[in-house]
């Protein structure tokens, strides 16, 4: 008997320090543990850290979905795929979609594709139904926004969190410690849509009242630049460290006593997931999936998107009262542990596997190998 019961191909795009992506590495190494052996495909793997890179099937096929060389990169991984196919495919982004679902067709094999986030106004969403046999959203906000915008039918839509690992490191600290400057911060792909004008902004009058308190700015991305602008125009630049070139958000997030996430929409929030399950206190928009994470006032507090005072406020409040900011951070840690860890995640996946896997007969290849 073989050692697994199903192989597949997690296919994704290129590996950058975000939340989606840290999703498909803790997925793939914890299939192991249900009998599923999983192989990432990915254009680019260079920032995947070397703990995973030793640990993982992870193969690089290069310019995968580019619009010169895709084709032929495409054809490479079929050649490839022919050789042991899967008995599906997980197209782990929209991103890979394109290219995951052409693969899928030609290989003959049913596929999943995990929706991370809501989709931009007008964006449009085409899904092979003859061959995806299911979808998983991060949230229930982001199936909503499925089910509304696209009319998909709603039983091939399927909710699973994407869980984070909840083991702290072993020095991490308690958040607000005396006689430590705290630091505020936030962390994330640098992109508009994740309203980081906004935390620069509440930084500034958050140091009109209160001097010492540092500000955290970690991840990388095409809004960097203006970022490190707004700081300067705002006269903050000396307070905030920006941290852009990481290969996990662990170090930074440690460093951090409130975490803020600021974003103008949002299909769940890994990142501030991983926060949590450091017991840091959190502050974030009330937008998508966050409103079923975050209990004003219980795990955290809510503000509203673009406002600036409102979230000034509330991280004076809670520099204020270190005692009610741990209790925060407690109860959120506690959260996460019951319902976002990432064997959760793993395990619910793994049951949407076996029921693709046994409702759809495996045919041969759609297409024959000519040697």
């Amino acid at each position: 008997m073989s050692e697994f019961d199903l192989q597949v191909l997690l296919l994704a795009g290129r590996f950058e320090v975000r939340g989606s992506c840290a999703y498909t590495l803790r997925l793939a190494a914890g299939l192991e543990k249900e009998r599923i052996a999983a192989r990432i495909v990915t254009p680019d793997a260079r920032l995947v850290d070397s703990r995973f890179r030793s640990r993982l099937h992870i193969e690089e096929v290069r310019r995968l979905g580019t619009p010169v060389w895709g084709e032929l990169a495409g054809r490479f991984l079929l050649g490839e795929a022919r050789r042991d196919p899967p008995h599906l495919i997980h197209i782990q982004s929209l991103r890979a979609h394109r290219y995951g679902s052409r693969l899928a067709r030609r290989l003959g094999r049913p596929y999943v594709v995990t929706v991370h986030k809501h989709l931009d106004e007008g964006a449009y969403l085409w899904i092979d139904r003859r061959d995806c046999r299911r979808i998983i959203a991060v949230s229930d906000s982001v199936r909503d926004d499925l089910l509304s915008r696209f009319k998909l039918p709603p039983e091939i839509v399927t909710v699973i969190a994407s869980g984070v690992d909840t083991t702290p490191p072993a020095d991490v600290r308690l958040p607000l410690e005396p006689e430590r400057v705290p630091v505020v911060g936030t962390a994330g792909p640098l992109e508009a849509v994740k309203g980081l004008p906004w935390f620069l902004g509440a930084a500034r009058q958050v140091l009109e009242a209160r001097s010492e308190v540092e500000f955290l700015v970690a991840g990388a991305g095409p809004e960097e630049a203006n970022l490190r602008r707004v700081a300067r125009e705002l006269e903050i630049a000396e307070k905030v460290t920006f941290v852009p070139y990481l290969l996990s958000f662990t170090e930074s997030l440690s460093a951090t006593d409130i975490f803020v996430l600021p974003s103008l929409q949002q299909g769940l929030g890994t990142i501030m997931l991983e926060a949590m399950a450091l017991g840091r206190p959190v502050i974030a928009t009330g937008v998508g999936g966050v409103a079923s994470v975050i209990h004003h006032g219980e795990t955290g507090l809510i503000v509203p998107p673009q406002n600036s005072g409102e979230l000034a406020r509330r991280i004076l409040e809670l520099l204020d009262q270190p005692a009610r900011a741990r209790a925060l951070g407690t109860r959120a840690r506690q959260l996460v542990v019951e319902r976002y860890n990432i064997e959760t995640t793993v395990q619910k996946t793994a049951e949407v596997y076996r029921a693709v896997a046994a409702a759809v007969p495996l045919p041969e290849p759609a297409e024959r190998r000519i040697d």
